[in-house]
């Protein structure tokens, strides 16, 4: 993407993440599938955000609206924007600690509800901003700053959760599939419902330097190596599968949204 068409989606101001951090990665494929989509600007779009370092990719760097939330608050602020405004676009960056650690009710329920915005999740398998935390999504053994022996505990399984609750798209893919991410991000975007893309993404500061990783080279190596397709893990035992990322589609229906729910609501209380 050239910079001559980057500034037509970015402020002149240096994205704040890590030598080596997957979120600068993220961002640029994001504006290439908008680009992609056809939209010279982000007119007609809203961005919502938490609080963690993914949640820094559209505020205050995207040239649009955006919403800066309190810490996992960022599903229901969307909810909001959706239902006053329903003919905008409304996107939601957020981390894994920030989207399923602190806010996964909101996720859940906003699956469950069939929300008419697109989710994307950077899971960097750690609280990154915070002091490189245990979450959710970090993997078994792992050493944080709070499992300095290793983890205990299994990573849950985002995608296929949204997925299970009732998303209309959900899809998981990893910061070294750059083609199969951008086609991702493109069709969650136009899929009309709950839309969700989650990203395992490098942390080399927070992460990489616990788990053993020399640099952000060798993390997007192993990332590529743990990633399998649903064919591929249908043919390894549970055990084999916690040590893999399960990536593609999970999940792509067409389905009512909440939207279309509410009006055929009031439509019917107003003929009463």
């Amino acid at each position: 993407m050239s910079k001559a068409s980057l500034s037509s989606y970015l402020r002149d101001i240096r994205f704040p993440f890590c030598a080596g951090c997957g979120g600068t990665t993220v961002a640029t494929v994001f504006l290439k599938a908008v680009q992609e989509l056809g939209h010279k600007d982000f007119q007609g779009f809203v961005f919502c955000s938490g609080i963690g370092c993914a949640s820094w990719i559209p505020s205050p760097h995207f040239k649009a609206d955006s919403i800066h939330t309190t810490h996992g608050r960022s599903i229901p602020v969307a909810t909001g924007v959706k239902l006053v405004r329903p003919d905008l676009k409304v996107v939601v960056f957020g981390g894994d600690g920030d989207l399923v650690g602190i806010g996964l009710s909101h996720l859940i329920h906003a699956a469950r509800r069939n929300l008419d915005i697109t989710v994307v999740m950077v899971n960097n398998m750690i609280y990154g901003m915070t002091g490189g935390q245990v979450a959710a999504t970090t993997p078994m053994n792992v050493k944080t700053t709070t499992t300095p022996y290793g983890g205990f505990e299994g990573s849950l399984d985002t995608a296929r959760l949204v997925a299970t609750a009732g998303a209309s798209y959900a899809a998981r893919w990893t910061t070294a599939h750059l083609v199969q991410l951008r086609e991702s991000i493109k069709k969650a975007l136009v899929t009309k419902g709950f839309s969700f893309v989650e990203v395992v993404s490098q942390c080399p500061t927070a992460y990489g330097r616990r788990a053993g990783f020399k640099n952000a080279g060798e993390m997007l190596l192993w990332l590529k190596e743990q990633s399998v397709t649903f064919d591929e893990a249908e043919q390894l035992s549970e055990r084999e599968l916690e040590e893999k990322i399960v990536v593609g589609e999970f999940v792509s229906r067409i389905l009512p949204t909440l939207s279309e729910r509410i009006q055929t609501v009031l439509r019917k209380a107003k003929k009463q």
